[in-house]
Protein backbone atom coordinates (compact mmCIF):
# COMPACT_ATOMS: atom_id res chain seq x y z
CA UNK A 1 0.00 0.00 0.00
CA UNK A 2 2.75 2.47 0.94
CA UNK A 3 4.93 1.54 -2.03
CA UNK A 4 2.57 0.70 -4.92
CA UNK A 5 5.26 -0.01 -7.51
CA UNK A 6 5.49 -3.14 -9.61
CA UNK A 7 8.90 -4.45 -8.55
CA UNK A 8 8.49 -3.66 -4.87
CA UNK A 9 5.08 -5.30 -4.86
CA UNK A 10 6.44 -8.51 -6.39
CA UNK A 11 9.06 -8.63 -3.65
CA UNK A 12 6.29 -8.92 -1.03
CA UNK A 13 3.66 -10.69 -3.12
CA UNK A 14 5.88 -13.68 -3.83
CA UNK A 15 6.07 -14.49 -0.14
CA UNK A 16 2.27 -14.49 -0.03
CA UNK A 17 1.89 -16.56 -3.19
CA UNK A 18 4.64 -18.96 -2.17
CA UNK A 19 3.19 -19.57 1.28
CA UNK A 20 -0.30 -20.04 -0.15
CA UNK A 21 0.99 -22.58 -2.68
CA UNK A 22 2.60 -24.50 0.18
CA UNK A 23 -0.80 -24.74 1.88
CA UNK A 24 -0.30 -22.13 4.60
CA UNK A 25 -3.10 -19.88 5.84
CA UNK A 26 -1.43 -16.63 4.78
CA UNK A 27 -2.50 -13.01 5.22
CA UNK A 28 -0.82 -9.78 4.14
CA UNK A 29 -0.99 -6.99 6.72
CA UNK A 30 0.63 -3.59 6.30
CA UNK A 31 0.90 -0.58 8.59
CA UNK A 32 1.12 3.11 7.70
CA UNK A 33 3.63 3.76 10.50
CA UNK A 34 3.37 7.11 12.27
CA UNK A 35 4.93 9.41 9.67
CA UNK A 36 3.91 10.38 6.11
CA UNK A 37 4.99 7.33 4.11
CA UNK A 38 2.38 6.67 1.41
CA UNK A 39 3.74 7.12 -2.10
CA UNK A 40 1.30 8.05 -4.87
CA UNK A 41 3.08 7.74 -8.25
CA UNK A 42 0.19 9.42 -10.07
CA UNK A 43 0.92 12.60 -8.10
CA UNK A 44 4.58 11.77 -7.36
CA UNK A 45 4.09 12.72 -3.71
CA UNK A 46 4.60 11.09 -0.34
CA UNK A 47 1.96 11.90 2.27
CA UNK A 48 -0.47 10.10 4.61
CA UNK A 49 -3.18 9.37 2.03
CA UNK A 50 -3.28 5.63 1.20
CA UNK A 51 -6.07 5.90 -1.40
CA UNK A 52 -3.88 5.11 -4.42
CA UNK A 53 -2.15 2.23 -2.65
CA UNK A 54 -5.42 0.73 -1.42
CA UNK A 55 -6.89 0.67 -4.93
CA UNK A 56 -3.64 -0.72 -6.31
CA UNK A 57 -3.58 -3.48 -3.69
CA UNK A 58 -7.21 -4.43 -4.26
CA UNK A 59 -6.61 -4.85 -8.00
CA UNK A 60 -3.41 -6.80 -7.47
CA UNK A 61 -4.74 -9.24 -4.88
CA UNK A 62 -7.90 -9.83 -6.89
CA UNK A 63 -5.87 -10.67 -9.98
CA UNK A 64 -3.79 -13.29 -8.14
CA UNK A 65 -6.86 -14.88 -6.55
CA UNK A 66 -6.29 -13.63 -2.99
CA UNK A 67 -8.72 -10.71 -2.95
CA UNK A 68 -9.83 -11.20 0.68
CA UNK A 69 -6.39 -11.82 2.13
CA UNK A 70 -5.10 -8.35 2.99
CA UNK A 71 -5.65 -5.45 5.37
CA UNK A 72 -4.02 -2.09 6.05
CA UNK A 73 -3.72 -0.33 9.37
CA UNK A 74 -3.94 3.43 8.92
CA UNK A 75 -2.49 5.07 12.01
CA UNK A 76 -3.45 8.52 10.71
CA UNK A 77 -7.10 8.27 11.66
CA UNK A 78 -8.89 5.51 9.76
CA UNK A 79 -7.90 2.36 11.65
CA UNK A 80 -7.97 -0.95 9.81
CA UNK A 81 -8.95 -0.89 6.13
CA UNK A 82 -9.26 -3.51 3.40
CA UNK A 83 -11.23 -6.76 3.07
CA UNK A 84 -9.63 -8.41 6.13
CA UNK A 85 -9.87 -5.29 8.30
CA UNK A 86 -12.50 -6.74 10.60
CA UNK A 87 -10.45 -9.89 11.15
CA UNK A 88 -6.97 -8.40 11.45
CA UNK A 89 -6.71 -8.43 15.28
CA UNK A 90 -7.96 -12.03 15.37
CA UNK A 91 -5.55 -13.02 12.63
CA UNK A 92 -2.67 -11.73 14.72
CA UNK A 93 -3.92 -13.40 17.92
CA UNK A 94 -4.06 -16.81 16.22
CA UNK A 95 -1.06 -16.56 13.90
CA UNK A 96 2.00 -18.72 14.50
CA UNK A 97 4.51 -16.81 12.37
CA UNK A 98 5.10 -13.20 11.32
CA UNK A 99 7.41 -12.42 8.41
CA UNK A 100 8.44 -8.76 8.72
CA UNK A 101 9.99 -7.83 5.37
CA UNK A 102 12.54 -5.02 5.52
CA UNK A 103 11.17 -3.90 8.92
CA UNK A 104 8.58 -1.77 7.11
CA UNK A 105 5.92 -2.22 9.79
CA UNK A 106 6.22 -0.88 13.34
CA UNK A 107 5.94 -3.62 15.93
CA UNK A 108 2.41 -2.83 17.12
CA UNK A 109 0.94 -4.67 20.11
CA UNK A 110 -1.06 -7.01 17.86
CA UNK A 111 2.09 -8.15 16.08
CA UNK A 112 3.83 -8.75 19.39
CA UNK A 113 1.16 -11.35 20.19
CA UNK A 114 2.52 -13.61 17.43
CA UNK A 115 4.97 -16.07 19.05
CA UNK A 116 7.43 -16.30 16.13
CA UNK A 117 8.39 -12.89 14.70
CA UNK A 118 10.91 -12.95 11.86
CA UNK A 119 12.88 -9.92 10.67
CA UNK A 120 14.03 -10.25 7.05
CA UNK A 121 16.81 -7.82 6.22
CA UNK A 122 16.82 -6.98 2.51
CA UNK A 123 19.37 -4.15 2.80
CA UNK A 124 22.49 -5.75 4.31
CA UNK A 125 25.17 -3.51 5.81
CA UNK A 126 22.78 -0.56 5.92
CA UNK A 127 20.32 -2.37 8.19
CA UNK A 128 23.10 -3.26 10.60
CA UNK A 129 24.50 0.28 10.60
CA UNK A 130 21.02 1.61 11.33
CA UNK A 131 20.75 -0.66 14.36
CA UNK A 132 24.12 0.54 15.62
CA UNK A 133 23.26 4.22 15.19
CA UNK A 134 19.53 4.37 16.00
CA UNK A 135 18.36 3.06 19.37
CA UNK A 136 14.69 3.11 18.31
CA UNK A 137 15.43 1.00 15.24
CA UNK A 138 17.48 -1.38 17.35
CA UNK A 139 14.69 -1.69 19.93
CA UNK A 140 12.20 -2.45 17.15
CA UNK A 141 14.49 -5.14 15.75
CA UNK A 142 14.98 -6.66 19.20
CA UNK A 143 11.26 -7.47 19.37
CA UNK A 144 11.76 -10.20 16.78
CA UNK A 145 12.57 -13.80 17.57
CA UNK A 146 14.54 -14.71 14.43
CA UNK A 147 16.79 -12.75 12.07
CA UNK A 148 17.43 -13.46 8.38
CA UNK A 149 19.33 -11.44 5.81
CA UNK A 150 19.71 -11.24 2.04
CA UNK A 151 23.37 -10.77 2.98
CA UNK A 152 23.94 -14.48 2.59
CA UNK A 153 27.62 -14.27 3.47
CA UNK A 154 26.91 -13.00 6.99
CA UNK A 155 29.25 -14.77 9.39
CA UNK A 156 31.49 -16.14 6.64
CA UNK A 157 35.18 -15.34 6.26
CA UNK A 158 35.67 -12.40 3.94
CA UNK A 159 32.29 -10.82 4.68
CA UNK A 160 32.46 -7.41 6.33
CA UNK A 161 28.92 -6.71 7.46
CA UNK A 162 28.87 -4.47 10.54
CA UNK A 163 28.14 -6.47 13.68
CA UNK A 164 24.94 -5.20 15.30
CA UNK A 165 24.72 -8.10 17.74
CA UNK A 166 21.77 -9.88 16.10
CA UNK A 167 22.19 -13.53 14.98
CA UNK A 168 21.64 -13.13 11.25
CA UNK A 169 20.99 -16.23 9.17
CA UNK A 170 21.01 -16.37 5.34
CA UNK A 171 17.91 -16.22 3.17
CA UNK A 172 17.01 -15.01 -0.31
CA UNK A 173 14.05 -13.84 -2.36
CA UNK A 174 11.47 -16.58 -2.98
CA UNK A 175 10.02 -16.59 -6.49
CA UNK A 176 6.54 -17.93 -7.23
CA UNK A 177 7.66 -19.54 -10.47
CA UNK A 178 4.14 -20.23 -11.74
CA UNK A 179 3.61 -16.47 -11.87
CA UNK A 180 6.63 -15.98 -14.13
CA UNK A 181 6.09 -17.80 -17.44
CA UNK A 182 9.12 -18.13 -19.68
CA UNK A 183 8.99 -16.45 -23.08
CA UNK A 184 11.57 -16.34 -25.84
CA UNK A 185 14.13 -13.63 -25.22
CA UNK A 186 14.47 -10.83 -27.78
CA UNK A 187 18.00 -11.24 -29.08
CA UNK A 188 18.04 -7.65 -30.27
CA UNK A 189 16.39 -6.21 -27.15
CA UNK A 190 18.07 -3.81 -24.72
CA UNK A 191 19.99 -4.70 -21.60
CA UNK A 192 17.85 -3.18 -18.89
CA UNK A 193 17.31 -2.66 -15.20
CA UNK A 194 15.20 -0.58 -12.82
CA UNK A 195 17.06 1.52 -10.28
CA UNK A 196 17.20 4.50 -7.97
CA UNK A 197 20.27 6.64 -8.39
CA UNK A 198 20.51 7.36 -4.66
CA UNK A 199 18.15 5.60 -2.24
CA UNK A 200 19.51 7.63 0.69
CA UNK A 201 22.79 9.10 1.90
CA UNK A 202 26.00 7.06 1.83
CA UNK A 203 27.24 5.99 5.24
CA UNK A 204 30.52 5.31 7.00
CA UNK A 205 31.38 2.68 9.57
CA UNK A 206 34.80 2.13 11.15
CA UNK A 207 36.49 4.11 8.40
CA UNK A 208 34.76 2.30 5.51
CA UNK A 209 32.40 4.06 3.12
CA UNK A 210 29.15 2.32 2.14
CA UNK A 211 27.72 4.07 -0.90
CA UNK A 212 24.70 3.84 -3.17
CA UNK A 213 24.18 2.52 -6.71
CA UNK A 214 25.24 5.87 -8.13
CA UNK A 215 28.72 5.26 -6.78
CA UNK A 216 28.82 1.78 -8.29
CA UNK A 217 27.56 2.80 -11.73
CA UNK A 218 30.01 5.63 -12.44
CA UNK A 219 32.87 3.31 -13.55
CA UNK A 220 30.45 1.66 -16.01
CA UNK A 221 28.90 4.71 -17.69
CA UNK A 222 30.86 4.03 -20.90
CA UNK A 223 29.32 0.56 -21.37
CA UNK A 224 27.13 1.55 -24.35
CA UNK A 225 30.12 2.95 -26.25
CA UNK A 226 32.43 0.15 -25.10
CA UNK A 227 30.13 -2.69 -26.22
CA UNK A 228 27.96 -1.17 -28.97
CA UNK A 229 24.86 -2.57 -27.22
CA UNK A 230 21.68 -0.78 -26.15
CA UNK A 231 21.50 -0.21 -22.39
CA UNK A 232 18.22 1.02 -20.95
CA UNK A 233 17.62 2.26 -17.41
CA UNK A 234 14.22 2.72 -15.83
CA UNK A 235 15.60 5.36 -13.54
CA UNK A 236 14.64 7.58 -10.65
CA UNK A 237 17.29 10.29 -10.51
CA UNK A 238 18.05 14.04 -10.60
CA UNK A 239 17.82 15.78 -13.98
CA UNK A 240 21.56 16.37 -14.22
CA UNK A 241 22.19 12.64 -13.84
CA UNK A 242 19.79 11.89 -16.68
CA UNK A 243 21.59 14.36 -18.92
CA UNK A 244 24.97 12.79 -18.14
CA UNK A 245 23.76 9.24 -18.83
CA UNK A 246 22.00 10.24 -22.03
CA UNK A 247 25.19 11.85 -23.27
CA UNK A 248 26.98 8.57 -22.53
CA UNK A 249 24.54 6.65 -24.72
CA UNK A 250 22.13 5.23 -22.16
CA UNK A 251 18.44 4.98 -23.03
CA UNK A 252 16.36 6.25 -20.11
CA UNK A 253 12.73 5.82 -19.13
CA UNK A 254 10.89 7.14 -16.09
CA UNK A 255 11.01 4.39 -13.46
CA UNK A 256 7.28 4.84 -12.83
CA UNK A 257 6.42 3.54 -16.32
CA UNK A 258 7.57 -0.12 -15.99
CA UNK A 259 6.55 -0.19 -12.32
CA UNK A 260 3.01 1.07 -12.92
CA UNK A 261 1.71 -2.31 -11.74
CA UNK A 262 3.12 -5.84 -11.33
CA UNK A 263 2.28 -6.79 -14.92
CA UNK A 264 3.84 -3.72 -16.50
CA UNK A 265 6.97 -4.72 -14.60
CA UNK A 266 6.81 -8.23 -16.05
CA UNK A 267 6.36 -6.84 -19.56
CA UNK A 268 9.44 -4.65 -19.12
CA UNK A 269 11.48 -7.72 -18.16
CA UNK A 270 10.10 -9.83 -21.02
CA UNK A 271 11.02 -7.11 -23.54
CA UNK A 272 14.61 -7.11 -22.26
CA UNK A 273 17.47 -9.08 -23.78
CA UNK A 274 18.99 -9.43 -20.31
CA UNK A 275 19.51 -7.45 -17.15
CA UNK A 276 22.63 -5.36 -16.70
CA UNK A 277 22.95 -3.96 -13.20
CA UNK A 278 25.37 -2.78 -10.60
CA UNK A 279 24.72 -3.23 -6.88
CA UNK A 280 24.77 -0.71 -4.08
CA UNK A 281 28.38 0.15 -3.36
CA UNK A 282 27.83 -0.88 0.27
CA UNK A 283 26.76 -4.39 -0.74
CA UNK A 284 29.93 -4.76 -2.79
CA UNK A 285 32.50 -3.43 -0.30
CA UNK A 286 31.01 -5.51 2.52
CA UNK A 287 31.01 -8.59 0.26
CA UNK A 288 27.60 -9.28 1.72
CA UNK A 289 26.52 -11.92 -0.80
CA UNK A 290 23.33 -9.96 -1.55
CA UNK A 291 21.48 -10.92 -4.73
CA UNK A 292 18.73 -8.73 -6.10
CA UNK A 293 15.09 -9.83 -5.91
CA UNK A 294 14.71 -8.03 -9.25
CA UNK A 295 17.46 -10.15 -10.81
CA UNK A 296 15.71 -13.28 -9.53
CA UNK A 297 12.63 -12.17 -11.48
CA UNK A 298 14.65 -11.74 -14.66
CA UNK A 299 16.00 -15.26 -14.20
CA UNK A 300 12.54 -16.68 -13.62
CA UNK A 301 11.41 -15.07 -16.89
CA UNK A 302 14.24 -16.77 -18.76
CA UNK A 303 16.33 -13.62 -18.99
CA UNK A 304 20.05 -13.80 -18.19
CA UNK A 305 21.52 -11.29 -15.74
CA UNK A 306 24.87 -9.53 -16.01
CA UNK A 307 25.31 -8.27 -12.48
CA UNK A 308 28.00 -6.88 -10.22
CA UNK A 309 29.39 -9.46 -7.83
CA UNK A 310 28.66 -8.71 -4.18
CA UNK A 311 30.15 -11.99 -3.04
CA UNK A 312 27.08 -13.94 -4.16
CA UNK A 313 29.42 -16.14 -6.22
CA UNK A 314 30.40 -17.71 -2.88
CA UNK A 315 26.99 -19.44 -2.77
CA UNK A 316 25.44 -19.14 -6.25
CA UNK A 317 27.41 -21.26 -8.66
CA UNK A 318 26.20 -21.00 -12.24
CA UNK A 319 28.05 -21.75 -15.45
CA UNK A 320 25.54 -19.68 -17.43
CA UNK A 321 22.44 -17.53 -16.91
CA UNK A 322 24.13 -15.44 -14.21
CA UNK A 323 27.17 -13.55 -15.50
CA UNK A 324 28.93 -11.75 -12.63
CA UNK A 325 31.47 -8.98 -13.06
CA UNK A 326 33.80 -7.00 -10.81
CA UNK A 327 35.21 -4.31 -13.13
CA UNK A 328 34.35 -2.64 -16.46
CA UNK A 329 36.61 -4.93 -18.50
CA UNK A 330 34.94 -8.02 -17.07
CA UNK A 331 31.50 -6.47 -17.57
CA UNK A 332 32.20 -5.86 -21.25
CA UNK A 333 33.45 -9.42 -21.62
CA UNK A 334 30.24 -10.70 -20.04
CA UNK A 335 28.15 -8.71 -22.54
CA UNK A 336 30.11 -10.32 -25.36
CA UNK A 337 29.74 -13.76 -23.75
CA UNK A 338 25.97 -13.31 -23.63
CA UNK A 339 25.85 -13.05 -27.41
CA UNK A 340 27.79 -16.23 -28.16
CA UNK A 341 24.88 -18.54 -27.31
CA UNK A 342 22.01 -16.38 -26.20
CA UNK A 343 19.41 -19.16 -26.26
CA UNK A 344 21.56 -21.27 -23.94
CA UNK A 345 21.98 -18.35 -21.55
CA UNK A 346 18.18 -17.90 -21.44
CA UNK A 347 17.56 -21.58 -20.68
CA UNK A 348 20.22 -21.49 -18.00
CA UNK A 349 18.66 -18.38 -16.43
CA UNK A 350 15.38 -20.17 -15.74
CA UNK A 351 17.29 -23.20 -14.45
CA UNK A 352 19.13 -21.00 -11.95
CA UNK A 353 15.81 -19.55 -10.77
CA UNK A 354 14.42 -23.04 -10.29
CA UNK A 355 17.49 -24.23 -8.38
CA UNK A 356 18.09 -21.23 -6.13
CA UNK A 357 14.94 -19.09 -5.86
CA UNK A 358 11.90 -21.37 -6.14
CA UNK A 359 9.58 -20.35 -3.29
CA UNK A 360 8.88 -24.03 -2.63
CA UNK A 361 12.56 -24.45 -1.82
CA UNK A 362 13.29 -21.11 -0.13
CA UNK A 363 10.34 -20.83 2.25
CA UNK A 364 10.22 -24.21 4.06
CA UNK A 365 13.75 -23.93 5.54
CA UNK A 366 13.06 -20.28 6.43
CA UNK A 367 9.94 -21.30 8.35
CA UNK A 368 11.63 -24.27 10.04
CA UNK A 369 14.64 -22.23 11.15
CA UNK A 370 12.39 -19.38 12.33
CA UNK A 371 10.25 -21.64 14.50
CA UNK A 372 13.37 -23.27 15.88
CA UNK A 373 14.88 -19.89 16.79
CA UNK A 374 11.65 -18.80 18.49
CA UNK A 375 11.49 -22.03 20.46
CA UNK A 376 15.08 -21.59 21.65
CA UNK A 377 14.33 -18.06 22.87
CA UNK A 378 11.44 -19.21 25.02
CA UNK A 379 13.04 -22.40 26.40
Amino acid sequence: MRGPLGGLVWHHLQYVLGLAALGHDVWFLEDSDDYPGCYDPSRDVIDVDPAYGLEFTARTFERVGLSERWAYHDAHGSGWRGPASGRAPEICRTAELLLDLSAINPMRSWFEEIPCRVLIDTDPAFTQMTHLADEKARARAAKHTAFFSFGENAGRAGCFLPDDGFPWQPTRQPVALDSWPVTAGPGDGPLTTVMQWDSYEAREHEGERYGMKSESLIPYVDMPARTGRTFQLALSSPDETRVMLTEKGWSLVDARVPTLDPWAYQRFIRESRAEFSVAKHGYVVSRSGWFSERSANYLASGRPVIVQDTGFTDWLRAEAGVLPFSDPEEAAARVEELGRDYAHQCRAARAVAEEYFDAKKVLPPLIEASLHSAANRTS
